[in-house]
């Protein structure tokens, strides 16, 4: 029987998890998700080619609690920095900054060739976590209406453009962030 390298089974599981979770992060970032096997990141995380199999069914499940366990640790993050000001446009300054500082690593290229190659059911569950970072931005949209800060007619429409204003990382986030709250209609001077 193999040593769990903790004080519990439960921590053990955890703390494989963690490394197999960056083992993963380092394979994207060198590659593509079509080069991902399980064995290379069985090998990358330093856990034998059968164990990977005791934590994930395959490449996909893997992908998909990657994607859980970074959204967690990002709206959790964003939650917590959005608690420092009740003012609807220092929020949506925050949500801003955030997203665009955080948005690369958060992200890590799963665009359309990625999330085309999943199962039906694995993108299913990737598009859960898109919509729990979409409903920060919601809440935030909504408190800035409902105070009268934001000139917001439709919180869906708005939220999909000022998510597609995010997507321009080639320029700088200060006119990214004015953008957006002007488009919004905060007076940015």
């Amino acid at each position: 029987m193999p040593r769990i390298a903790a004080e519990n089974v439960a921590e053990h599981r955890r703390l494989v998890r963690e490394r197999i979770y960056a083992a993963f992060a380092e394979l994207m970032a060198e590659g593509s998700y079509d080069a991902i096997t399980m064995s290379r990141l069985a090998q990358r995380a330093d856990i034998g080619r059968t164990a990977i199999y005791h934590h994930f069914k395959d490449r996909d499940a893997v992908m998909v609690a990657f994607a859980t366990h970074e959204t967690a640790a990002y709206v959790a993050s964003l939650r917590a920095q959005l608690a420092a000001s009740d003012q609807p446009a220092e929020r949506l300054r925050i949500y801003v900054r955030n997203h665009l500082a955080r948005g690369e690593k958060f992200h890590m290229g799963f665009g359309p060739q990625v999330y085309g190659a999943l199962p039906e059911e694995s993108r299913r569950e990737i598009r859960e976590h898109v919509v729990a970072v979409e409903q920060v931005l919601a809440e935030i949209l909504e408190q800035g209406a409902d105070q009268g800060v934001f000139v917001v007619t439709d919180i869906d429409a708005t939220l999909a453009l000022v998510h597609s204003a995010l997507g321009t990382r080639h320029l700088p986030a200060e006119r990214i962030e004015e953008f957006v709250l002007r488009g919004v209609g905060v007076s940015v001077g």
